[in-house]
């Protein structure tokens, strides 16, 4: 019983790294935003005032670094940003914190007059951003749900991640674009998650290739 322990213990440690390495354990705080005014650039098409109503083309939103793009928008609960929801269409690019959303229709929600969150859906929807090891991470799903007071981009249904030697595939889970990893996230209500498996692929490092001894000799025969 005591060699079983032991062994155990000494696995217990490699097991806590690989956690770490994958699963972001603790978000990093979201940076302060000084001046969280909105700026939105669109051509308006329809006005409903008496509905609070409105469609617009060639949108572009930015607040707080966060810059939003569609070649639609069509906007219900009115342009106050008090309490609306935007249903944007047509490609439609999000861009924030180093990470980039495309898709060809997003539904983007305001709370507050503050951009608080967005689903994009698509064939399928698409993530990317360059991380600071100097990779990129590249992930797709049917859905993708970014939430921009955690940093978290969760990935629903037929999803797909990649990022340094690391490719992930599931029917949902989630990456932190602040900590740039894996964190345990939320089922989204009516997902189809399956058994809610993930599936991890480490692939190995590259083998290094040595010089051609050849080659070198000559080199170092030309003048």
């Amino acid at each position: 019983m005591a060699t079983s322990s032991r062994k155990s213990n000494l696995f217990a440690p490699a097991c806590a790294i690989f956690a770490v390495g994958l699963l972001g354990v603790a978000e990093a705080a979201p940076a302060p935003c000084v001046n969280q005014e909105i700026v939105l650039e669109a051509k308006p098409l329809e006005m409903d005032y008496r509905k609070n109503n409105a469609v617009l083309r060639d949108v572009v939103i930015t607040q707080c670094g966060v810059r939003i793009q569609a070649d639609e928008a069509r906007i219900s609960g009115g342009l106050d940003f008090e309490n609306s929801h935007w249903t944007i269409s047509g490609n439609v690019r999000i861009r924030s914190e180093g990470g980039n959303l495309s898709s060809d229709k997003a539904v983007v929600a305001f709370r507050n007059k503050l951009i608080s969150a967005a689903t994009i859906t698509g064939s399928p929807a698409q993530f990317e951003q360059q991380r600071a090891d100097g990779t990129t991470a590249r992930g797709h799903a049917n859905t993708i749900d970014y939430e921009t007071a955690s940093g978290t981009v969760s990935f629903n249904t037929n999803a797909f991640l990649s990022y340094g030697r690391s490719e992930v595939t599931g029917q949902q889970f989630a990456y932190n674009i602040r900590t740039q990893s894996l964190q345990q996230g939320q089922a989204k209500p009516g997902a189809s998650i399956g058994d809610g498996r993930v599936r991890f692929v480490i692939q190995p490092d590259k083998p290094v290739t040595l010089p051609d001894k050849e080659k070198e000799k000559e080199k170092e025969k030309k003048p």
